[in-house]
């Protein structure tokens, strides 16, 4: 369940055609090295991204080994994003149609959010940020308000970005061997 909701959060950006609402608080960045996954992971996803009236559904492929994270996303056929990030540097290749706000960077942060350990995202956060993490729900918290979070079901992950006004929601097949 974990996997599902990295991936769909980027396909949903990808699709949307709209600016969001201004962020009311930037989200700390995670850039978590791809090891510290502590597993290899190989997944193809249905997202669903959820915009104000918009929703807008996308595929999505994404593959986590010691080395690297690498996620290409698709809309109608065409691929939108490619990225490819090894723990130092994020590699983005973003087609012209896509939006300018949807950012690599913050599909590698939920991405991380989603799937992580809570003890590796706990470690990347800067003062002022805490993350509360069971089975079911994951919350990051500043100033006593969730500004991200992602609910685990049979039915998949749904991620709630209150900080960009944005909801994913990912449902996973692995394409591989799983862990």
């Amino acid at each position: 369940m974990f996997r599902l909701i990295a991936l769909a959060s980027v396909l949903m950006l990808a699709a949307c055609a709209h600016a969001p609402p201004r962020a009311r608080i930037a989200l700390p960045p995670l850039r978590l090295a791809p090891a510290t996954l502590g597993y290899e992971l190989a997944e193809q996803q249905r997202l669903v991204f959820h915009l104000g009236r918009e929703q807008r559904e996308m595929t999505a492929l994404l593959e986590v080994d010691a080395d690297a994270l690498r996620l290409a996303v698709e809309a109608l056929g065409q691929t939108g994003v490619r990225l490819h990030w090894d723990g130092r540097a994020l590699d983005e290749r973003r087609a012209a149609w896509l939006p300018p706000q949807v950012r690599g960077a913050r599909v590698l942060d939920d991405i991380q959010f989603v799937l992580w350990p809570a003890t590796a995202i706990r470690a990347a956060l800067p003062p002022g940020w805490r993350l509360e993490a069971d089975e079911q729900e994951r919350r990051l918290l500043s100033g006593g308000t969730v500004w991200l979070s992602a609910r685990y079901g049979e039915a998949g992950v749904r991620l709630d970005n209150a900080a960009e006004g944005y909801r994913l929601d990912i449902q996973s097949a692995a394409i591989g061997p799983t862990p």
